[in-house]
């Protein structure tokens, strides 16, 4: 999972940094831990905000991921669950999961990210559904710049649902990147954290162990707020967040008005209608046959 290539050398996006041995080790760590609390059948859920490192790929690191701790995570989980569905909200698509999975049915990924010309990864079209045994399980919902918290969500919800009752897993784990906020300094979507809280709701509705992990995000305040609250929200205490942040060592950075919550910005709407019908049209159609090639396997 440590980068090995041509690259390392150079920098590229993933630049040796001190102690990295260490630094992967406690990232991976964290998740399989997080992960076999699942695996004990005592927890619903568990949390790991230090992971989600989605880009790190088999034989080199990338995108600022030195190495996957998702597809980590996802091997011990299938040990005891079998079929896991792998959500991801990151603004960035999740590449390197979908490269691990893309020829086998036992994982099914699902990535919600901005896909345009130049736009890091550039991988992640609607076309992309798998190979081989894998085909129609790779899912991608390729998102226009300054996609809304309105639209995102009516999104999230009608896809999630239906990928959730067409291949039916017995394990979610779900990548919260909050790079998909809006004021992100790399991302171009206009998301408040009620876009990633309903997305997380709509999860826990289905009531099946769910493991929660991070991403990416580089406005740390909103990173923070967001992470915050969606803490909350998966242990059940949102009703005890309060409007004003908390006076603490960090309370300069969330200036200037020093609220939780954050207000969507002005960035114009590139996601007609049209192509967002157009994109669950697609998938729609690839669930019906996913549905299929599951009831055989069931019988």
């Amino acid at each position: 999972m440590l980068q090995n290539s041509k690259y390392s050398k150079k920098g590229y996006d993933c630049p040796v940094v001190k102690d990295i041995w260490q630094f992967i080790t406690y990232i991976s760590g964290a998740s399989l831990t997080a992960a076999k609390a699942l695996t004990t059948m005592q927890y619903r859920y568990s949390i790991n905000w230090c992971g989600g490192w989605h880009h790190a790929l088999r034989d080199s690191a990338q995108g600022f991921c030195y190495v996957n701790d998702i597809v980590l995570a996802i091997e011990m989980l299938r040990k005891t669950f079998g079929k896991v569905l792998y959500i991801d909200i990151d603004v960035h698509h999740g590449n390197g999961v979908e490269y691990a999975y893309m020829a086998t049915d036992k994982v099914l990924t699902l990535s919600f990210h901005q896909y345009e010309p130049g736009f890091y990864p550039t991988s992640g079209s609607l076309d992309d559904i798998g190979i081989d045994k894998g085909k129609y399980y790779t899912v991608n919902v390729p998102l226009k710049e300054g996609i809304n918290d309105d639209k995102y969500i009516t999104m999230f919800q009608k896809i999630s649902n239906m990928v959730n009752s067409s291949y039916n897993p017995k394990c979610i784990v779900v990548q919260c990147g909050a790079d998909s906020l809006v004021g992100d300094p790399i991302g171009g979507f206009n998301l408040t954290p009620k876009a990633l809280a309903e997305c997380v709701k709509n999860v826990m509705k289905w009531e099946k162990p769910t493991l929660f992990l991070g991403g990416g995000g580089y406005n740390e305040a909103n990173v923070a707020r967001c992470w915050t609250c969606l803490t909350a929200i998966i242990t059940g205490q949102d009703d005890l967040l309060s409007s004003d942040i908390p006076d603490n060592e960090y309370f300069s950075a969330y200036g200037p008005d020093f609220t939780f919550d954050i207000n969507p910005g002005n960035r114009k709407d590139f996601n007609s209608f049209n192509n967002l019908n157009h994109i669950f049209s697609v998938i729609a159609n690839n669930m019906k046959i996913v549905k299929e090639l599951v009831r055989k396997q069931e019988k």
